[in-house]
């Protein structure tokens, strides 16, 4: 699956962790992690130190960068590094895309000093520019990275988008000899009433198990052996976060766009709220036509 991991990195105690799932995801794969650091040249960093010109961003991200090598030395992980200057999110897109990595791995909460490049809204921004997948991890205090993945997430609404990030979750599954769980919402909560009434509720939620089939189908062609199929009704974020849960969920895998009709639940806002919401690894897989 991975040859070349990026990791976007700024030494907060979210990156930390995301450091050592990095290294653990990269031993398994026999992969190479590159660290980057972005200097934000958005804010004004350049001062003078005994007459000499040094722009304290850089030199905070050499500093930062250095420390992850060490810890990755003492992983024993394969890794490089790279100190750029650049906006964030766009920065760190444009390398990801120009090298061909595999992944991007972001934790969803930085530092709050002046280089918190991965606080929030710029690991989102990251997942809706990506074309290469993103995998984000929400820290908290009571939440632990769990790798291998043995239960992986896969919601689906049957559109283009939704199947070709279910590709990408099924490959992972079958090389990790994981459980699939699929799961399509019957998205009853974006409705009016006008609209309930001309729309066939049989109807939405055939779309929903087509939908969920489709993937199961998909699994059984690329070896997927144990698969859990979920057809729900109700709010998307509550029934993925309920769904994850309730199953011992180890990783989700999902479309950052997808259908536009009434039955959605992959379009844009849904992937952001898990990456913010969920206790657990997101990968998100952007989609173009």
């Amino acid at each position: 699956m991975y040859e070349d991991i990026l990791l976007p990195f700024d030494g907060s105690d979210g990156a930390a962790e995301a450091l050592h799932h990095t290294a653990e995801i990269a031993h398994w794969a026999d992969a190479t992690i590159h660290v980057l650091f972005v200097a934000d040249t958005t804010r004004d960093s350049v001062t003078v130190v005994e007459t000499e010109v040094v722009d304290a961003l850089i030199q905070e991200g050499e500093d930062i960068v250095e420390e992850a090598e060490k810890t990755l030395d003492a992983l024993g992980a394969d890794y490089d590094s790279d100190v750029v200057q650049g906006h964030p999110a766009p920065t760190i897109v444009e390398y990801a895309e120009r090298y061909e990595y595999d992944v991007i791995v972001m934790p969803t909460h930085g530092r709050e000093g002046v280089s918190r490049y991965l606080l929030g809204s710029v690991t989102e921004k990251v997942v809706r520019l990506s074309s290469v997948p993103v995998l984000t991890a929400r820290m908290q205090p009571d939440e632990q990275l769990v790798f291998p993945y043995e239960n992986i997430l896969i919601p689906t609404d049957g559109s283009a988008g939704a199947a070709h990030a279910a590709e990408y979750g099924l490959s992972l599954a079958a090389a990790l000899d994981a459980t699939v769980h699929v799961l399509s919402v019957v998205d009853d909560t974006s409705l009016g009433l006008d609209v309930r009434s001309t729309i066939s509720g049989h109807e939405r939620e055939q779309v929903a198990t087509d939908a969920v089939d489709d993937v199961v189908s998909e699994a059984e062609t690329r070896g997927v052996s144990n698969t859990v199929r979920h057809v729900e009704h109700g709010s998307p974020i509550e029934l993925i976060l309920g769904t994850i849960d309730s199953n011992d969920i180890h990783a989700v895998v999902m479309g950052t766009t997808g259908r536009r009709g009434s039955d959605r639940i992959l379009l844009g806002s849904v992937a952001e709220k898990t990456v913010r919401s969920a206790p657990v690894p997101v990968i998100t897989v952007g989609h173009r036509e």
